[in-house]
């Protein structure tokens, strides 16, 4: 589905993005892994060595304005071109209400789950369209979707704006061969969602399915959407929320 493409990973170094580094480099694809913990981004290629020479990393971080840029620039220079990109970095930022809300936390969270897919796009699309053509994936949430939970209203407005940013790229370079879309995950077992058990189980209860997802289930749609397995979708905010959205009970 991916052999002899080349995939930009952020958000690379754990959780869903070092999901999708082994399935795409089991796919035959050849990757620029990109985060800000370089050892956790080394381990990551130590557990390809039957992928090394089609493996390569990128340490930074996406709140830094020159990230995508010279994440994009180090793809070029050790593949010659860009095919996809999995735009997964996020962070939740610290909870609360509103009212309660600093704007440091308002803007770390709005700058590292929207500002830095705004770069993204900037930087890999031009590259995108010297292959003729490609496709991005942004990781955007069910929560600002489908459903509000309390204290993430950062969170959500971030993640909701990336679904419209998703949009008006797809309609604006349709006509480049150039595919985007967003991926919508449920509750993953993830850095992110925590080790407590108790949390897990109320997590799990949300969902149609009674379970959180697997990293490498989320990775699997990610996968899709890349590949030309989905050549004509574009533009969408595809859900893989284990029914989580349609869950009343």
């Amino acid at each position: 589905m991916m052999h002899g493409k080349t995939i930009l990973i952020a958000g690379a170094s754990s959780g869903i993005g070092a999901a999708a580094a082994r399935l795409f480099a089991g796919a035959g694809a050849s990757l620029m892994l990109a985060a800000r913990r370089e050892h956790h981004l080394q381990e990551v290629r130590a557990s390809l060595p039957d992928a090394s020479d089609r493996i390569a990393l990128f340490v930074g971080d996406v709140c830094d304005s020159g990230f995508s840029e010279a994440a994009v620039s180090a793809t070029l220079d050790a593949f010659g071109g860009l095919d996809g990109a999995f735009n997964n970095a996020g962070t939740l930022g610290d909870l609360g209400p509103v009212p309660d809300m600093s704007l440091e936390t308002w803007n770390q969270v709005i700058m590292t789950n929207l500002d830095s897919a705004f770069l993204a796009a900037k930087h890999q699309i031009p590259a995108m369209k010297l292959r003729g053509g490609g496709s991005i994936v942004f990781t955007s949430s069910f929560v600002g979707h489908t459903i509000g939970l309390p204290g993430m209203a950062a969170y959500a407005a971030a993640k909701a704006g990336l679904i419209g940013l998703t949009q008006v790229l797809a309609v604006e370079h349709g006509p480049d061969n150039i595919r985007v879309n967003a991926l919508l995950p449920g509750g993953t077992k993830t850095e992110m969602a925590g080790d407590d058990p108790a949390f897990h189980e109320y997590v799990a209860g949300l969902h149609a399915l009674k379970r959180m997802a697997e990293p490498e289930e989320i990775a699997r749609a990610a996968q899709f959407l890349l590949s030309d397995a989905a050549s004509f979708v574009t533009g969408s905010a595809m859900l893989c929320d284990g029914g989580n959205s349609i869950s009343k009970g």
